[in-house]
């Protein structure tokens, strides 16, 4: 069986958490990859307690593993490791990216130029007047939203980036197939028809408070740039900055009047140096590089369609931003020749150009 499908069928077991796969397959004693054969011995060596380890060596099997993947694919849900070439790169480069991603919906938009926008679940009329032109501008540039489907500015913003025609990815807090708040079950639908629904925790996780903290690392980890429009000073938005700058994000904050008290917390982010915004230009002029012209349609449409699976997943690479020969060969693993190769024919086709320093970027 697929590496791929002895993790996801190890992260789906009940009571293995992320702290116990990262046990299991990081043990010096390796072979993670042949677990279907372990034994109770195997499992208690790499640190599991004696009923997990039973339970394992009764319940856990090929065909356990082929039934939830049966069960996956009639919910169209597809299952992403941090085994795949699926996997987005910026999210990889984060302090504890999940092990796996469940996704319903356009999951190349993981590879999409991402912006998040949280805020406030109660936010006032500015703050929602506020969180829909950014994001109805940022969306018509093809920027892909990010946020994570709660209540208030985060339902504003994936409202927004829909009527705009623009993508948007909403990070679930919660197992996949569970939209939450349950208002919010049609827009779920919306989104995953248009856009892209994630989540870390498969069909069938049974929920609790702490599981919302978590996908905050997600939403700021898929993204490039945090901007928290509205936010009081104990919101779990200004977790999602400071997880953005722990992995070397840019944040943004929306000024509100000092009298509001869900102006708070930005308010103390851009005294921390959080960038000011005003409007969508102080956003997008951070990532002027990676945006079509105006007028123009977002490149990826135009181009990836006629590219090999080797140029397009350097392209998807190169997605994420600028990046030199030696990171290329490293991130692939490729041989220098065929690296080379797929690099000189994206150069031909006029997709990808080099830069001083055998740096290559998209054109």
């Amino acid at each position: 069986m697929e590496k791929k499908w002895i993790l996801a069928g190890l992260h789906a077991f009940p009571g293995i958490g992320f702290a116990t796969l990262q046990c299991i397959i990081n043990h010096p004693l390796g072979g993670w990859e042949h677990a279907l054969q372990f034994n109770s011995s195997d499992w208690l060596e790499r640190g599991l307690d004696l009923e997990l380890a039973m339970k394992l060596c009764s319940e856990w099997s090929r065909d356990w593993i082929e039934a939830r993947r049966e069960q996956l694919e009639q919910k169209d849900i597809e299952v992403i490791t941090r085994l795949d070439a699926e996997y987005p790169l910026l999210l990889k480069e984060t302090m504890r990216p999940p092990w796996v991603l469940y996704a319903k919906g356009e999951s190349k938009l993981l590879h999409s130029l991402s912006v998040a926008l949280v805020g406030t679940r109660v936010p006032t009329a500015y703050g929602r007047k506020v969180a829909s032109m950014l994001t109805e501008e940022l969306a018509s540039r093809g920027i892909s939203i990010v946020s994570g489907l709660a209540r208030g500015i985060d339902g504003v913003c994936h409202e927004a980036a829909l009527l705009a025609a623009g993508p948007t990815i909403a990070v679930l807090g919660t197992a996949i197939d569970v939209p939450y708040p349950s208002e919010h079950t049609s827009l779920y639908r919306r989104i995953v028809e248009q856009g892209l629904v994630v989540s870390e925790y498969p069909p069938g996780t049974p929920g609790h408070p702490g599981m919302f903290p978590q996908r905050n690392r997600i939403i700021a980890g898929i993204a490039r740039g945090t901007v928290v429009v509205e936010a009081d000073a104990r919101s779990g938005s200004l977790i999602t900055a400071d997880l953005a700058l722990e992995a070397n994000r840019d944040v943004f904050a929306v000024p509100g009047p000092i009298t509001s008290p869900k102006s708070r917390g930005t308010l103390a982010l851009l005294k921390q140096g959080a960038k000011i915004v005003t409007d969508a230009s102080d956003i997008l002029e951070e990532y002027e590089s990676f945006l079509p012209s105006v007028g123009e349609s977002v490149r990826e449409a135009v181009t990836e369609n006629e590219l090999t699976d080797e140029e397009r997943r350097i392209y998807h690479m190169l997605e994420q931003g600028t990046l030199g020969f030696d990171e290329l060969l490293v991130r692939t693993g490729w041989d220098f020749g065929l690296l080379h190769s797929v690099l000189l024919s994206l150069i031909m086709k006029k997709t990808v150009v080099q830069l001083p320093g055998v740096v290559y970027q998209l054109i």
